[in-house]
């Protein structure tokens, strides 16, 4: 297969670098990860480089963004679970990531992450990188983009051995950084979408019925509407109207579909964007607060500790 031959060069050309001297002054040391910066509920942000459209994060229980809550974005990703567990939900279907497993998101999909004693990593890339240059695989590519191919979205790995070893090889090289590490993550890509067609671990064609992909829609407006609001007063009216819908109706589909009540969801989010702000800058906590949307700093103190077990001093200090 051509794809595969177009994997293989990547490869060879990766090993070859890896066996080079190293240049004078290069060091092996791992380069410390910045605080990821806040994601979007629908991101708007480049990931990577124009020339790398590639963005690696590694997640435990001291990053800002450990549990991952409901957003999507038009770039597609690959998440592995380290240790622990991650309860993932894609859309409205929900499976367990244990360690070891792979799960494959598509662009435009929910999708949210609860972690239990969890340590994982993402890779958030642009697909479209792959057709711009190669047009004998972009055909390939092309099928995943219309979705006419729906790639596997959750690959376990006593299932499937052949092909979680190639993610591996992506996320070590994108975590080191060596030199040739954009090689060999853009070879194995190419490797594990040829074996993706190879032993056909996709869908074709699966229609989303008209009432569920109305639901889903639904819930972006919503979740949008938060991202872009949450700084000031926010109604249930407010957000019942965001989705065209009574608020009792509101509150029973947005539980559904998020197992949160819209406040408790609200609420969570402007603690993440807090978290992200006392993380990152030196503002005070009063400011924090009131940049966050809440109107009451005791109030704010109360919030923080119920979701992050501690208050928001101590963790700034952290």
């Amino acid at each position: 297969m051509i794809i595969t031959n177009v994997a293989s060069v990547f490869y060879l050309f990766c090993l070859i670098k890896l066996h080079l001297p190293k240049p004078h002054g290069f060091s092996r040391r791992l380069r410390k990860e910045p605080v990821m910066q806040f994601m979007d509920l629908n991101e708007k942000r480049r990931h990577g480089t124009s020339d790398f459209p590639f963005a690696f994060y590694h997640l435990d229980d001291r990053h800002p963004r450990y549990v991952m809550n409901y957003h999507w974005h038009q770039e597609y990703e690959l998440i592995r679970v380290l240790s622990g567990k991650l309860e993932m939900t894609l859309d409205e279907r929900t499976t367990s990531v244990k360690p070891g497993d792979l799960v494959f998101v598509h662009g435009g999909v929910l999708h949210s992450g609860m972690p239990e004693n969890c340590v994982y990593e993402c890779l958030v890339f642009d697909l479209n990188v792959f057709t711009r240059h190669n047009s004998s695989s972009g055909s390939y590519i092309q099928k995943i983009l219309d979705r006419s191919a729906l790639v596997f979205d959750h690959f376990e790995r006593e299932k499937f051995s052949s092909v979680i070893p190639v993610t591996d090889h992506i996320f070590e090289a994108m975590k080191k950084r060596y030199p040739g590490y954009e090689m060999m993550v853009i070879g194995e890509l190419y490797h594990f979408f040829s074996l993706v067609f190879r032993h056909h671990l996709y869908l074709e064609s699966v229609p989303q019925t008209r009432k569920g992909y109305r639901k889903v829609l639904q819930l972006r407006k919503v979740l949008d509407y938060i991202d872009k609001n949450y700084s000031q007063p926010i109604t249930l009216d407010e957000l019942a109207a965001a989705a065209s819908m009574s608020p009792k109706y509101f509150c029973r589909f947005f539980s559904s579909m998020t197992h949160r009540t819209p406040m408790d969801y609200l609420n969570y989010q402007r603690i993440e964007h807090a978290c992200y702000e006392l993380s990152t800058t030196d503002s005070t906590v009063t400011d924090v607060a009131y940049a966050c949307g809440f109107g009451d700093v005791s109030y704010f103190i109360k919030i923080f500790r119920k979701y992050k077990g501690m208050t928001p001093g101590t963790y700034s200090g952290k």
